[in-house]
Order: structure tokens, then sequence, then C-alpha cells
């Protein structure tokens, strides 16, 4: 399944974040029609950052949770929750929300970091 359901993605509420550039990043990376599966042993650096793609119907039901962190190539490598865990990254305040009328989908996308300090907006 694709990470995306299309390019036609919309900002849900948008606010700009101290992060703003990795979501950015991550959105042109995963656009339409990416497709990926978590790699085996991926080694997480301290000092990077975690993009956990919510995708769920609008409304609805979450479809999926998956985690990707930066390959140093511009691109992403999917992660397992469990690596995260590990390797002791949380949750950072700091988000974006985007939804498709067409397909009826809303997608969040949250910053993890490895001890974060809590700096939304």
């Amino acid at each position: 399944m694709a990470l995306l359901c299309c390019n036609g993605l919309s900002a849900y509420r948008p606010l700009r974040t101290d992060h703003e550039s990795k979501f950015d990043m991550f959105k042109a990376w995963a656009a339409y029609p990416r497709e990926t599966s978590p790699g085996d042993d991926v080694q997480l650096d301290p000092s990077s950052f975690i993009i956990q793609l919510v995708r769920q119907v609008n409304f609805g039901s979450v479809e999926a949770k998956r985690y990707f962190v930066p390959d140093g190539d511009g691109g992403f490598v999917e992660v397992r929750e469990q690596d995260i865990i590990n390797a002791n990254f949380r949750k950072v305040n700091s988000y974006k929300n985007f939804k498709c009328a067409a397909h009826n989908k809303f997608y969040e996308f949250n910053l993890y970091q490895r001890d974060p300090v809590n700096m939304h907006h």
C-alpha cells in the first residue's frame, strides 16, 4: 500500500512549527505512489529524528501507524515501533495534519526525537 493516497493532500489547520523543514522533507519524499516496508536492524542515530505517519479514514478508524528515519541521502527508511522504544525516542509536541477530500483520508505526521525538548510552535 502506498504511504499517501494521492498527491492531492491539503494542510488541515496549517501552522508553522520549529521543525517545518523536517515535515516538508518527509512529505516530499513520501509523495504518492511511494511504498516501503520496515528495514531489518536499522541503527538509530541518537541525534536524528523520526516521523510517525498515521493514516486514517477522515473522522474514522486508524488504518496504519508507521515510522520513518532519515537515511542520510535525502530519503527515509521505515523502522519498527520497537526500534524506537529501544532507542529511547519520544514523541515531541510538534506535528502536521493533512487531509484528502477525494479519498476521505486524514494524515498526521508526528515528530519523535531522543530526549526531546517540547517546543511545538
